[in-house]
């Protein structure tokens, strides 16, 4: 009969913790979704620029098998090579692909017609997908004259119609720190301000302080940055000690401006705490806010293309990444470090997150009461 009436109490303690028990059931079933579906290392649909000088039908085939084994979508048409150049840098196109003037002629007179294709090698996933298909594309349409020569004429040719010249830049040897780092900065970041404010509210809550907040004559919103800004230090020399070790263990190259990306980086800082505060303004307990902190944290690593790349995901997952700092966060840093770009470039990251700590922050002002719950 104790036990009994032990259990009829737990069974009733979990109905009343319906935030508690909500997190138990969903998060399983969230995270074999994200890893059903959002997970996937067979990266298709790759953003592409093209600018084709030649202007001729073998081009045209040329492009229309790529675009045939759905690794590359064909986005924009640039006029010269600065548009591609810049379409890349920006993080628009994945790939570029530049057909030279003389491309058709030299297929025509049983020359080798080359073909450059520039692939954006700071997200290694996508561009070892981008390279062996490219080469791929480029050994089959040369089997196919090559065979359809030598039915015609009966003479073997030796070289290749299609010379598939890659080039990868940002990070040419594939270094796997290079892309890795800057994402376990955010990483790291996202982890310890998120869970160290979402538990801030909660935590005077628990300790009986919270009353003697409220008769103060503190304003909410003040009480939020109080809350927030002694810990944008803290995010700072946790930054620095990262690229501290990533440039002299690693060997991470720093490309771009080290002031803009500590600036950028403030503001990574920031969105992440007001996600935070906005969690202790939703959370009762502090196990409630520590479970809610991690239902964030589980999609911010699989959905913001730390680990794999967000082209290959499906539409519904690829645009709840972009509800996620994280996403533009790593798009800054790997903008920065490798590729060395600036704000022209990483305008609209930077209103992305500058919009999300807006929000949260309203929202988390609005959420919080100025009396006990």
């Amino acid at each position: 009969m104790r036990l009994r009436a032990l259990l009829i109490k737990e069974f009733i303690q979990m109905k009343r913790d319906k935030l508690t028990f909500g997190m138990m059931v969903m998060l399983p079933i969230v995270q074999l979704l994200l890893f059903g579906f959002a997970i996937n290392t067979d990266v298709k649909h790759l953003p592409t620029i093209v600018f084709d000088q030649s202007l001729q039908q073998e081009g045209r085939d040329l492009l229309s098998a790529f675009t045939a084994s759905e690794y590359f979508d064909i986005k924009e048409v640039a006029k010269n090579y600065q548009e591609v150049n810049d379409s890349i840098q920006s993080g628009q196109s994945k790939v570029g692909i530049i057909i030279p003037p003389d491309f058709s002629d030299n297929l025509k007179h049983g020359r080798s017609g080359a073909v450059q294709v520039i692939v954006d090698a700071s997200d290694s996933l996508s561009a070892s997908s981008a390279i062996s298909t490219a080469q791929l594309i480029g050994q089959i349409k040369s089997k196919e004259i090559l065979t359809q020569k030598l039915q015609n004429s009966g003479m073997q040719i030796v070289e290749s119609p299609y010379d598939i010249r890659i080039r990868s830049w940002y990070n040419p040897d594939f270094v796997s720190a290079f892309y890795m780092v800057p994402g376990i900065l955010g990483i790291v970041l996202t982890m310890t301000m998120v869970m160290i404010t979402s538990m801030a509210i909660v935590r005077e809550r628990e300790r009986g302080t919270l009353e003697q907040l409220i008769v103060t004559p503190m304003k909410s919103y003040e009480l939020m940055l109080g809350k927030i800004i002694p810990y944008i230090f803290v995010g700072y020399v946790q930054a620095t000690l990262a690229l501290i070790v990533g440039i002299l263990v690693f060997d991470l190259p720093m490309q771009g401006s080290i002031g803009l990306l500590y600036g950028l980086t403030s503001l990574f800082i920031i969105a992440s705490l007001t996600l935070g505060v906005l969690i202790s303004t939703v959370s009762k307990t502090q196990m409630q806010a520590m479970q809610l902190s991690f239902f964030i944290f589980m999609p911010s690593v699989l959905l913001s293309g730390f680990m794999f790349p967000r082209d290959a995901m499906p539409a519904f997952f690829y645009y709840l990444g972009d509800l996620l700092p994280l996403t533009f966060y790593l798009e800054i840093m790997r903008g920065i470090v490798l590729k060395g770009i600036g704000l022209n470039f990483l305008w609209s990251q930077v209103l992305s997150l500058v919009a999300f700590i807006l929000a949260t922050l309203a929202i988390s002002v609005f959420k919080f009461q100025k009396k006990i719950v």
